[in-house]
């Protein structure tokens, strides 16, 4: 993977394009990182579509793991990527700007990693102004790329179109996964206006069919930990042009979206991925707890369902 600091940004979205799949962390029936597992759910989801994979973003539980146990992660999916020619975006920073330099500069350590998915600064709310700041801080030393992760309704900070797009022509930002809870006004302006070589990644399970549709050009979904084919013919479909498969396929897939985050991501996730057979434990690390049992149930009907839908898409 091309991780180096004269990364062509023209090619962001292409190289960012498709099917990204946020895993989850196995651990084993007493709670430990299940390595082995985590390598299996790797090359299932690329077997089944995946264009590559993210490592410890929200879906990883990540503020629960160990440093030690981020390194495996890295060192685990980094190796997957080698193997499978794929590029690998990993999840670093916080809501401080120095700790964040600092957790891009150990990147570098895994070559594989192709972009550092970067969350808008959280809890304190620094403002746009604040906002910018910060990405122009942290972009020019960047080991790899930056894809900033614009989620409202985590962090507590609003990110316009506006100020977004002085972000978009920042060397150093290759897109930004969008998961703004909605299609407002500042959506639909950053679909119509953003530049070449800024991705536009769908985050928002439940509204990245629309957004797909509007020209996104792939999407970093959780809810593809659970039927990654129907994901990434979803996503084949809107790329090609080819509403008539993209229409019915999405809205099964909605469904399947919101079945799995009725609970807290990414409990009935990884409830369904047990009750498949994929990993060894649903176990969860606090603050986080068990999905319930008819949460689980539900999930399973639709994934069923939204498997059915997936294998009457012609190749």
């Amino acid at each position: 993977m091309n991780a180096a600091k004269n990364h062509d940004m023209t090619t962001a979205a292409t190289q960012f394009g498709g099917l990204f799949v946020p895993l989850v962390t196995p651990f084993t029936d007493r709670g430990d990182l299940d390595a082995r597992a985590l390598e299996d759910l790797a090359h299932r989801v690329l077997d089944a579509g995946a264009a590559g994979l993210v490592a410890l973003g929200t879906t990883a539980e990540t503020p629960a793991l160990t440093s030690a146990e981020r390194a495996a992660i890295l060192d685990t999916c980094a190796r997957v990527c080698r193997e499978r020619s794929v590029p690998l975006i990993a999840g670093a920073g916080s809501n401080d700007t120095r700790h964040s330099a600092a957790a891009l500069s150990q990147l570098g350590a895994w070559p594989e990693i192709s972009a550092a998915l970067v969350v808008v600064p959280y809890y304190s709310r620094p403002g746009e102004d604040g906002v910018l700041a910060h990405f122009r801080a942290l972009a020019p030393d960047s080991p790899v790329p930056l894809i900033i992760y614009n989620i409202p309704y985590r962090t507590g900070q609003q990110v316009s179109w506006r100020a977004m797009r002085q972000l978009a022509l920042l060397p150093g930002v290759a897109g930004t996964k969008h998961a703004a809870g909605g299609i407002d006004r500042d959506t639909m302006a950053m679909m119509a206006e953003a530049p070449a070589g800024f991705a536009v990644l769908a985050g928002d399970d439940l509204y990245a069919p629309v957004l797909l549709a509007l020209g996104a050009p792939g999407a970093i979904m959780a809810s593809a930990n659970v039927c990654t084919a129907g994901f990434a013919a979803l996503i084949a479909a809107w790329r090609a042009g080819d509403a008539a498969v993209a229409r019915p396929l999405g809205h099964r897939l909605t469904g399947l979206a919101e079945a799995l985050f009725a609970e807290p991501n990414p409990t009935v996730i990884k409830g369904v991925l047990h009750r498949q057979g994929h990993i060894a434990s649903p176990a969860v690390r606090l603050p986080l707890l068990p999905a319930r049992p008819q949460s689980v149930d539900a999930a399973v009907e639709a994934a069923l369902a939204a498997a059915s839908s997936a294998s009457s898409v012609p190749a």
